[in-house]
């Protein structure tokens, strides 16, 4: 891997752990509860774009997986939480 590309990717990792430090604040201090539902799906994002990170640095496929698993568990989650504020039940 080339120097500008390490740089980047390990740039790229700080400044994700950084998102998900804000989105974490977000989520546990959000004065109303679709603002934590906002600062957790942020969080699901920031970790999946993570695991691409990682995963470009180290070339192991396996990080790809775990992202997508991320991406998908997340939105269904999201989905979930938002359907349950919007009617206060999530199965009808």
């Amino acid at each position: 891997m080339s120097t500008v590309l390490s740089w980047s990717v390990t740039a790229a990792q700080i400044l994700l752990g950084l998102a998900m430090a804000f989105a974490t604040l977000r989520t546990l201090r959000g004065p109303r509860a679709q603002d934590r539902v906002v600062g957790f799906d942020n969080l699901c994002v920031n970790a999946m774009m993570l695991l691409l990170a990682f995963g470009i640095g180290t070339g192991n496929a396996l990080y790809f997986e775990a992202a997508l698993i991320v991406a998908l568990l997340g939105f269904v989650s999201t989905l979930a939480l938002a359907k349950f504020l919007l009617r206060g039940e999530v199965i009808e």
